[in-house]
């Protein structure tokens, strides 16, 4: 794309309106976030964390950095704190040791599940806030518009991921009475 044509003003505006909107949405799902997984003693990157985990079943700790948005050290760090928690284990792979591998312990795939469980809509600012465009038109935002972007910005490996998390999520787990519970599966996940 040729860029010259592109006015500097109309990029400063784009930039600070997304700017100020992603920091204003952030701020509510952040404090939302952390009144959510309080209970079980964890930070929003540890839940981040065991969520990708959960989904990405032995993934890298470069994996997760890269899927939540992190920092290889900050994954890393965070990832040796749900270690000592017994929450996941480390590994090598025996032809490569230069990467790090996560999975979820038992006790880790429990916590989870339970966060999942305790969930409630009616505490979650932005899921609220989005229901008045699910009364008007029927459906959630699908947020194309913000994929594109982002897709530019990660790439198409991270939001192939990003879809497969929720295709997993809505394959992996069922609704009863307002509550969250696991599929049973024959096979252990992957």
């Amino acid at each position: 794309m040729d860029h010259s044509s592109l006015s500097t003003k109309q990029s400063i505006m784009f930039s600070h309106k997304f700017a100020q909107l992603t920091k204003a949405l952030w701020k509510s799902v952040e404090k939302d976030w952390q009144q959510w997984i309080k209970p079980y003693h964890l930070n929003i990157n540890e839940h981040q964390i065991l969520w990708i985990a959960y989904h990405l079943s032995g993934a890298s700790v470069s994996d997760v950095a890269k899927f939540g948005v992190m920092h290889v050290s900050t994954a890393f760090n965070f990832s040796k704190k749900l270690e000592e928690r017994n929450l996941l284990t480390f590994s090598k792979n025996a032809d490569d040791k230069r990467n790090t591998y996560i999975e979820l312990t038992s006790e880790g795939d429990q916590l989870l599940l339970e966060t999942l469980e305790a969930y409630e809509t009616n505490t979650y600012d932005v899921y609220n806030g989005a229901l008045p465009i699910k009364e008007l038109y029927g459906k959630f935002p699908d947020f194309t518009e913000l994929i594109t972007i982002i897709r530019h910005i990660y790439g198409e490996d991270f939001m192939e991921i990003f879809e497969e998390t929720l295709k997993t999520f809505d394959k992996e787990f069922t609704e009863e009475n307002g509550t969250l519970i696991p599929v049973k599966q024959d096979a252990p996940r992957t």
